[in-house]
């Protein structure tokens, strides 16, 4: 990282994502395995150093990159099958979600507050049911109303946003067929006029297959890469990773085959877009490489979604970054061991140049508000 002067900073961009804020570690008196946060204090020890001190008077946006909140992770509610993606089932469960982490919604609200201080958040795969107005409005509505048009709720079909001139954001879940879906298109409204998500298949898969094995094993999604805790399992666990395997398989093979077919999809295509829904095992920063080249414009991409923090800079100047998560992950790689329980997070300074803009991106890990309240992992 360069330093540089404070007033040659116009506009200082932070990048989060995948908190996955759940319902709380305990829950109608019993242990929630599916919480995956737990840094409720760290996160508002961030928020309150980004809008004091150094940048008390700076302009500074937020962005939450998606998966703000895990609306797939929400066990104990009385809602059943595909009764699991009404209207009201998603507001009972983002009641749930609120009520277990309010230190980070004051967090956000005294953020939102401070001079020259906004969120932008940016809606994921995890957090779909955002397509739902009321959602939108139970969550604005924790805010002063004055203080409201400070926090953005994004979704739109192409999941970009740009808060500055080559700077671009993506969550991620884009790139995958299996999660990617469409706002305009996913909410339905039946004949009695009771409104319902569409997810994408993906999202059952979460709630039928991952949360199932997350009962038994709680890293059963935290590990990677996956090819390696797969190996790893049937070493060291072999009963439950084959049925891990199996699931996967037969989940696979059930929606994209016997589904699509009852439904009148023809073979080919059938097996087209299954093909195309392997590239969820595709190197991601390839994926990321490939775009860059075909976007001139875009000198910074910043993603999130595969919870693997990543930073790196192509032959030709442009930057990826991928946010990574706070949730606890387990790296199987030895260059990646450290990062498993790192607080990560992309900070972008937009330079005030005279001619043209100028980012300084970098991938920072928080350590708390001390001396040194980040570690540069660039």
């Amino acid at each position: 990282m360069r330093f540089l002067r404070k007033s040659n900073i116009k506009k200082t961009v932070l990048v989060l994502s995948d908190l996955h804020l759940g319902a709380g570690q305990y829950l109608n008196g019993r242990p929630n395995i599916l919480e995956d946060f737990h840094y409720d204090k760290e996160l508002v020890d961030f928020l309150e150093f980004y809008r004091s001190g150094d940048y008390a008077n700076r302009e500074v946006e937020l962005i939450i990159n998606g998966d703000l909140f895990d609306l797939l992770a929400v066990p104990f509610v009385p809602y059943f099958d595909d009764e699991f993606w009404s209207e009201e089932a998603a507001l009972a469960k983002l009641e749930l979600i609120l009520n277990a982490h309010p230190e980070v919604i004051q967090g956000i609200s005294d953020f939102i507050s401070s001079k020259n201080k906004t969120v932008t958040y940016i809606i994921g795969n995890h957090d779909g049911e955002f397509v739902f107005d009321s959602l939108k409005n139970k969550l604005l509505k924790l805010f002063e109303e004055k203080d409201r048009p400070n926090f953005k709720i994004l979704m739109n079909d192409h999941g970009e946003y740009s808060p500055a001139k080559g700077l671009l954001l993506k969550h991620g879940h884009e790139y995958e067929v299996a999660n990617n879906f469409s706002p305009s298109e996913s909410l339905i409204v039946d004949e009695s006029g009771k409104k319902f998500f569409l997810p994408p298949w993906g999202s059952y898969y979460v709630i039928r297959v991952i949360n199932k094995f997350k009962e038994q094993r709680d890293h059963i999604n935290s590990v990677r890469p996956i090819k390696k805790f797969l190996i790893n399992g049937l070493i060291y666990d072999t009963l439950t990773t084959m049925r891990f395997m199996f699931a996967n398989a037969f989940y696979f093979i059930m929606v994209r085959f016997v589904v699509l077919a009852k439904q009148g999809e023809k073979t080919l295509e059938i097996f087209k877009r299954a093909l195309e829904e392997l590239e969820l095992f595709q190197d991601y920063e390839t994926l990321t490489e490939e775009f860059l080249e075909k976007r001139d414009e875009v000198g910074v991409l910043v993603v999130g979604h595969t919870h693997d923090p990543i930073h790196r800079i192509f032959p030709d100047g442009k930057i990826f970054i991928n946010t990574g998560t706070w949730t606890d992950m387990h790296y199987l790689d030895f260059d990646k061991t450290e990062k498993g329980s790192l607080l990560t997070y992309a900070q972008i300074n937009v330079l005030d140049e005279k001619e043209d803009t100028a980012l300084e991106a970098s991938l920072l890990a928080w350590k708390g508000a001390q001396n040194t309240p980040y570690q540069e992992l660039s």
